[in-house]
């Protein structure tokens, strides 16, 4: 049955497709987050295990081939991997509930272990389906087809390309709205189980829709895999090169050409054509290295941003839907303006340049990603050493307060009700401190833990003279653009402090709560309770990643009057800054990955085009190890100098492909199996039974 002079089953298979990169997608959106914030690893820990993940979804691709071509056919293949598939997505999602290990009920789970064994099972059921069946999908599309639609064929897999970059761009913003949701059965946290649980659900209803359009396919026997002929042929030529190598046997023109005692000519010649192309792919690693640090270095970077977009919800990690936005705008306007008017400019843009081009657009990415780095780095809070003390007043009183640290280590003065930023003292030179205030002077002694910091509440209450040591338990700048507040009551009655649906407790005249976590960007109303009077307050947008010490100053019938003390600045770099960046890197996508399938296929034989597509998606799978040996080997403490040794040895490799592709000449496969076509005519013109010996060889080979 057709449809639009379509095969019907054509639209079963985009459906899936879409399905299955919609959930492949939107598991990998969220996953470097799921690694540092659920499971508690470090920066370092989850980049290093995301590209482990994505390299081996680039590695079982070559093993899907295999199994499709020379043992379960395509279908059966896509069916049997796509359930392993599916149990991978259901053990991830479970893997992420809190409560399956919270026996204490307190939000966060008591046995990682468990969480940590149960998603590392999960990933990689997940990179044996998502890898095993992409070679296949596309090809099974294609063998839908009859031998006159080569129009329809090629329109589909424009169609089958938009379907991919359409469920991708869904997916990177739908999964992380899903995660900032928060759920769970004790205690609210981050919706893990839901950004992991949609992506299952999708991928077992791309199964169901796969299997329903069975009947409609047509199903090709597996023919064997030309990558294991091709691996033979190979093989055998540098064997066979090795026996010969004494100076007795006649050089050959090719060290391939050693192969011609067992392999016909015409598979001998296709192999050359694909190793001439194979070698060009050598440096090509390198650009994924940088292209899929977007998922991993990037994603971490924005956390430390200004995330207040107007129109969406803050840190949805919009900067991941900027790529798919950009390809599915760009990839048009490139073949349709860009590329005509550099013709226009009489410039002879082939293949290899485009591809050399894209290289040095994602280098240029990276310096830009560097630049942002440093700018995001001169916000970031200083923290004390072992061997210092940090070091904030508030004045709590109406007089104007003068504080000196002794022996002689400077003085600051502080208005009445003012609050000063913190001061960086060796914790051995402190000795006291001489506190002014109105008409009283007060003298202490100091004895303060090093590494920590402190806050001095100093209040002159007409009678005497009240100074507070207070500890500021924060160690690091609060993550994923949450703020840190706490309470600090300038009232001579004890009062009940809630903020939002978190509450404080009771706190006693001149004394401070503990630190709780808010999501950033929000405004929270403030109910404090004195006497059994309640005063409400709705507290000012506090910004992202920031800490704050809110005074309660006030509180009467209908008035509540506060402060706010800054103890972390909030993120002042807006991650709009990170769009140019992403722009760069989506050009380079466009001129080179396009450009690099389409060049390959030029260039080698159409029964070839398998080998070629395995040693593409082995350049991702290296690129992504790359990264592990870099990061791992490069041990830069500044993430910026990190940026710019990527940018470095990518502008290196892009110099060394430069060279390469000058001396490369490009070959028409279409001519040269013309060639052996006519050969072939003419000997079975001299000896009619040449196809059936042939014929044989074949089988026994």
């Amino acid at each position: 049955p057709s449809c639009f002079g379509y095969p019907l089953s054509i639209f079963f298979i985009i459906i899936n497709e879409f399905c299955e990169r919609f959930s492949y997608y939107g598991m990998r959106a969220v996953l470097v987050l799921y690694f540092k914030y659920f499971l508690q690893w470090d920066d370092n820990l989850s980049t290093a295990i995301y590209h482990t993940f994505v390299a081996l979804c680039y590695l079982t691709p070559i093993l899907g081939a295999i199994v499709a071509d020379s043992w379960l056919g395509k279908f059966k293949t896509i069916v049997s991997l796509s359930i392993v598939y599916t149990i991978g997505q259901a053990v991830m999602a479970v893997s992420s509930i809190n409560d399956l290990t919270d026996q204490t009920q307190d939000g966060s789970p008591d046995n990682i272990p468990v969480h940590i064994a149960l998603s590392m099972i999960g990933l990689i059921l997940i990179a044996l389906g998502t890898g095993g069946i992409k070679p296949c999908v596309s090809a099974f599309g294609g063998d839908q087809f009859e031998e006159d639609q080569d129009k329809q064929r090629s329109r589909f897999f424009s169609i089958f390309y938009l379907s991919i970059n359409a469920g991708s761009l869904l997916s990177t913003i739908i999964t992380p709205i899903l995660r900032a949701q928060e759920c769970g059965i004790h205690s609210k946290q981050r919706c893990y189980p839901l950004a992991f649980g949609v992506p299952a659900a999708l991928m077992a209803i791309s199964l169901v829709v796969f299997i329903a359009g069975s009947r409609m396919y047509k199903k090709a026997k597996p023919q064997g895999n030309i990558m294991v002929q091709v691996s033979k042929c190979i093989g055998f030529a540098i064997k066979n090169r090795f026996r010969h190598r004494s100076k007795e046997f006649p050089k050959r023109e090719h060290w391939l050409d050693w192969a011609s005692e067992k392999y016909d000519k015409r598979l001998i010649a296709q192999t050359k054509m694909v190793l001439k192309v194979l070698f060009l792919y050598i440096p090509l690693p390198m650009f994924w290295a940088l292209f899929d640090q977007q998922g991993s270095r990037w994603t971490l970077q924005a956390t430390t941003m200004d995330g207040n977009f107007v129109v969406f919800s803050p840190y949805v990690h919009l900067q991941q839907t900027v790529n798919p936005i950009l390809i599915i705008i760009m990839v048009p306007v490139v073949d349709a303006v860009v590329y005509p008017l550099i013709k226009k400019c009489k410039i002879n843009f082939t293949p290899l340049r485009k591809i050399t081009v894209g290289m040095f657009l994602a280098s240029l990415a990276f310096v830009a990603a560097a630049l942002v780095q440093v700018q995001i780095d001169k916000t970031l809070p200083v923290f004390p050493s072992a061997e210092q003390s940090q070091i904030k007043i508030i004045n709590l009183g109406t007089d104007n307060a003068s504080i000196k640290f002794e022996p002689e280590l400077g003085h600051v003065d502080v208005a009445s009700m003012g609050s000063t930023g913190y001061m960086i003292f060796e914790t051995s030179r402190l000795q006291s401190l001489n506190v002014t205030s109105g008409n009283k002077t007060q003298i202490d002694t100091i004895e303060l833990p090093g590494g920590k910091r402190h806050t001095l509440a100093v209040k002159n209450n007409k009678t005497d003279l009240v100074v507070k040591w207070l500890l500021d338990n924060v160690t690091s700048k609060p993550e994923e653009g949450n703020n840190l507040i706490r309470f600090l009551n300038n009232l001579p009655d004890p009062v009940n402090v809630t903020m939002g649906e978190t509450s404080f407790g009771n706190l006693a005249p001149l004394s401070d709560s503990n630190y709780e976590l808010f999501p950033g960007g929000r405004q929270d109303s403030i109910t404090v309770v004195r006497n059994s009077i309640t005063c409400l307050h709705t507290s000012k947008a506090l910004g992202f990643g920031s800490a704050y010490t809110i005074v309660i100053n006030e509180c009467s019938r209908d008035n509540l009057t506060v402060t706010y003390s800054e103890d972390i600045s909030p993120n002042t770099v807006h991650m709009a800054w990170q769009i140019p960046q992403y722009f760069i890197l989506t050009c380079a996508e466009v001129v080179f990955s396009v450009t690099g399938l389409e060049f390959s296929y030029s260039q080698a034989p159409s029964n070839m085009k398998a080998v070629l597509q395995a040693g593409w998606l082995l350049t991702v799978a290296v690129g992504n190890i790359i990264v592990l040996i870099v990061a791992g080997a490069s041990k830069l403490s500044e993430q910026w100098a990190e940026y710019v040794l990527f940018a470095a040895l990518l502008l290196a490799v892009c110099i060394i492909f430069a060279v390469m592709a000058y001396f490369y000449t490009y070959v028409d496969p279409n001519e040269i199996e013309a060639q052996f076509d006519e050969e072939e005519k003419n000997q079975v013109k001299k000896d009619p039974d040449l196809y059936e010996k042939k014929a044989e060889a074949d089988s026994e080979m």
